[in-house]
């Protein structure tokens, strides 16, 4: 399978400008890109939710929603509030893995951070990649507190057994303070995975053409210039 989980070390990090940004190198190879959101919460049913930025950002591809739910809590309450049914990491991975019959990449992007509850059995999104075998990228928010969630994540990606391919900063100042520098060299270090690329703040007002040379300066020079997004995958199979 070529399908890389998302996620952050927690609300607010970046994570759907580096999904998109992910999204809009492999389609520039002309790969078949797919991003699945399996809940997006605090968004009202007719307001524009994290795949509608990510389409602005990147324009066509295929975009899946599993469930949308208006508080901005974590899926498992937010849906018992609603008496909404749970997303569950199966129906998570089962849409994954449907989507990967039909695209060269399929970009699974969480809410919150990794171990943030899907459902009243304690399900997360490290369930749904160790299901598939898929491999994580953790997004980072630099600056002061960072190293520690992102230790905490690495940590428990471990003991799960899963891969995380790498880190991306999701939000680099225009005037980075010396925690933000330090994390530049700290962060692989407590992942025990390489700094993969760091996006500017704000780059998600951008319009597509700007956004997509954004996407290349900000992967392509650490990764290398050959960069494919398929290589996030790795050859991770279960």
């Amino acid at each position: 399978m070529s399908v890389v989980v998302i996620t952050g070390t927690g609300t607010g990090v970046g994570k759907t400008v580096v999904t998109a940004g992910i999204a809009a190198l492999a389609l520039a190879r002309g790969q078949r890109v797919a991003v699945l959101k399996p809940a997006q919460t605090g968004v009202a049913a007719a307001e524009a939710g994290d795949l509608d930025e990510v389409r602005a950002l990147v324009g066509d591809l295929t975009t899946r929603e599993l469930r949308r739910f208006p508080d901005p809590l974590a899926p498992e309450t937010a849906a018992r509030r609603v008496g909404m049914p749970p997303v569950r990491p199966s129906e998570v991975a089962g849409a994954a893995v449907e989507l990967d019959h039909t695209h060269d990449l399929v970009l699974v992007e969480g809410a919150g951070g990794l171990l943030v509850r899907f459902d009243p059995d304690g399900g997360t999104l490290a369930d749904v990649a160790w299901a598939m075998g898929a491999p994580v990228v953790v997004v980072a928010e630099p600056g002061l507190g960072t190293l520690n969630a992102t230790a905490l994540t690495a940590e428990a990606l471990r003991r799960r057994g899963i891969t995380c391919t790498g880190v991306v900063i999701g939000a680099w100042p225009d005037g980075p303070d010396l925690a933000a520098r330090c994390n530049v060299e700290d962060l692989p270090v407590v992942a025990q995975a390489p700094l993969v690329g760091a996006f500017p703040a704000g780059v998600g007002a951008l319009d597509r053409s700007d956004f997509l040379a954004v996407a290349r300066a900000a992967l392509a020079p650490v990764l290398g210039g050959e960069f494919d997004p398929k290589d996030l995958a790795g050859d991770v199979r279960r």
